[in-house]
């Protein structure tokens, strides 16, 4: 039976286990995300009530991750979340493990008061969850990325209401 919960220190190992093995296995290959979780958890606003895993059968099958962000533009400052990294077995893949993950984890950053969740990933994928190409709002990424892959959802009616400008991530993605 398929239990999203919290993470626990316990599930480290193994989730970068997970991470390694899943993202070496894409089309975009392992890009050190394993050391970004762990980079992530050592900043002052690492909340691991937004860090998930979903467990089937006491195994770990999949994982998600959300941290702060800044929306930066010369009139406004906002603060939201971005989902990275997500990460499903390939053996459970499809099987809407990382829908139950990614609903979890919208309701959690509901019920802490954020509005919006950036993401940056699959085109045909996320978009079933409400994201839009944050190019839409006038949100753009703080490097080159294709417009279709860089998107953006609203948590709350009105959750994206003059926010603008850039995305500034934690210092933990700078390495």
């Amino acid at each position: 039976m398929l239990m999203i919960r919290t993470i626990r220190q316990s599930d480290y190992s193994n989730v970068s286990d997970l991470i390694r093995s899943t993202f070496s296995k894409t089309s975009n290959g392992y890009r050190n995300e394993a050391e970004l979780v762990d980079r992530i958890r050592e900043d002052p606003t690492y909340n691991k009530r937004l860090e998930v895993v979903a467990e089937n059968n006491n195994q770990i099958i999949g994982y998600g991750l959300l941290s702060e962000i800044q929306v930066i533009s010369s009139e406004s400052s906002a603060t939201g979340l971005c989902l990275a990294p997500l990460t499903v077995d390939q053996a459970f893949q499809k099987t809407g493990v990382g829908t139950a993950i990614v609903n979890e984890l919208k309701t959690r950053a509901i019920r802490l008061g954020y509005k919006f969740i950036s993401v940056m990933g699959w085109p045909d994928y996320y978009p079933r969850f409400g994201y839009e190409k944050a190019s839409k709002f006038g949100i753009k990424a703080p490097f080159p990325v294709p417009d279709d892959v860089y998107m953006i959802k609203a948590l709350v009616k009105g959750g994206l209401d003059g926010v603008k400008g850039t995305v500034k991530y934690l210092s933990a993605f700078d390495e």
